[in-house]
């Protein structure tokens, strides 16, 4: 609601602007160079990328995957429509189409077929289309205490797949 008192577009509307002319494969645009480090980011860390401090890249998590949105600054910059989606891991927001603080995290349990969908569909039309990966969240690969998980396996992780991001 206080999205649309500002008079930004909705969420899902500007979702369908954001995705490409075409339906055929998507052009990626951005790569990142080779030489850029692919870093790993813990929540403190990605929380620095909020787009509040000026000149300091916006980056924002999509289902572990951390994407620099900086040339998005309109739309995910401080004061922006949907500033609230970055500095942290926001795939429970991307798949509800939901700047509601709750839905603001990694978490995706409970969420609707139609949503998982949703989130596929943004997640590669929009974000690995449209912006360049610069690291991934520690969540996807280190347990709660920091220990390196043993047991990960990307291709075991539900409604996930690494074999397109690199």
């Amino acid at each position: 609601a206080g999205a649309a008192a500002r008079g930004s577009l909705p969420l899902p509307f500007l979702l369908l602007l954001l995705l490409p002319a075409s339906t055929a494969e998507p052009e990626l645009r951005f790569r990142p160079p080779a030489e850029a480090p692919v870093r790993l980011f813990t929540e403190p860390e990605l929380a620095r990328y909020d787009g509040h401090q000026e000149g300091q890249p916006i980056y924002l998590a999509v289902k572990g995957v951390v994407f620099d949105v900086t040339s998005g600054k309109e739309f995910y910059g401080k004061g922006a429509p949907y500033n609230a989606l970055v500095g942290k891991d926001s795939t429970r927001g991307v798949a509800k189409m939901s700047l509601d603080p709750a839905d603001l995290t990694h978490d995706t349990t409970g969420l609707t077929e139609e949503e998982l969908k949703s989130l596929d569909d943004i997640f590669n039309n929009v974000y690995k289309a449209k912006y360049p990966i610069v690291g991934y969240t520690s969540r996807r690969i280190l347990n709660e205490d920091g220990s390196p998980n043993l047991d990960f396996k990307p291709e075991d992780q539900p409604h996930f797949s690494i074999k397109d991001e690199f």
